[in-house]
C-alpha cells in the first residue's frame, strides 16, 4: 500500500531546485560558450584569463557556475540512487560520499577562483602625456 509522504520528506524542494539550477546553468553555459568559443578574440591564454578575472563580475559568474553546477550534478546523482530501494546503511554511505566529495570539490573550485591574483594596473605612463 502506498503511504503518502508529507511535503518535508517528499523531495519537492530538491525537484524544484534541480529545475531552477538547470535553467540558470543553461543561461550561464550559453554565455560561457559565446564568450569563450564563439568570440576567439576573447583569448584563452593565461594573460587573457587573468585580465578577464580582474572583473568581480567574472569571479561571481565563475563561483555561481561552480556552486550551482556541483549542486545540480550531485543532486542528479542522488536522484538516480533514490530510484533504487537502498538499505539505510547504503543511503547513509552514498549521501556521506556525495557530501564529502561535493564539498571538497566545491571548496577547491572556490579556492581556485579566489586565488587568481588581482593585478595592479599602472596609469603613471598616461599622466603627463
Amino acid at each position: 500500500m502506498y503511504k503518502h509522504k508529507n511535503t518535508q520528506g517528499s523531495g519537492s524542494f530538491s525537484w524544484v531546485f534541480q529545475r531552477v539550477t538547470g535553467l540558470i546553468l543553461v543561461v550561464v553555459m550559453i554565455g560561457h560558450y559565446i564568450l569563450m568559443h564563439y568570440t576567439p578574440e576573447s583569448g584563452h591564454t593565461y594573460d587573457a584569463v587573468l585580465a578577464r578575472m580582474q572583473s568581480n563580475w567574472y569571479r561571481v559568474l565563475d563561483l555561481t557556475f561552480i556552486v550551482l553546477g556541483m549542486y545540480h550534478g550531485l543532486n542528479g546523482v542522488w536522484g538516480i540512487f533514490r530510484d533504487y530501494k537502498l538499505k539505510s546503511w547504503q543511503t547513509i554511505t552514498i549521501i556521506s560520499l556525495l557530501l564529502v566529495f561535493g564539498l571538497a570539490f566545491t571548496l577547491w573550485g572556490i579556492k581556485t577562483v579566489l586565488d587568481i591574483p588581482y593585478v595592479q594596473t599602472s596609469t603613471s605612463g598616461l599622466i603627463g602625456k
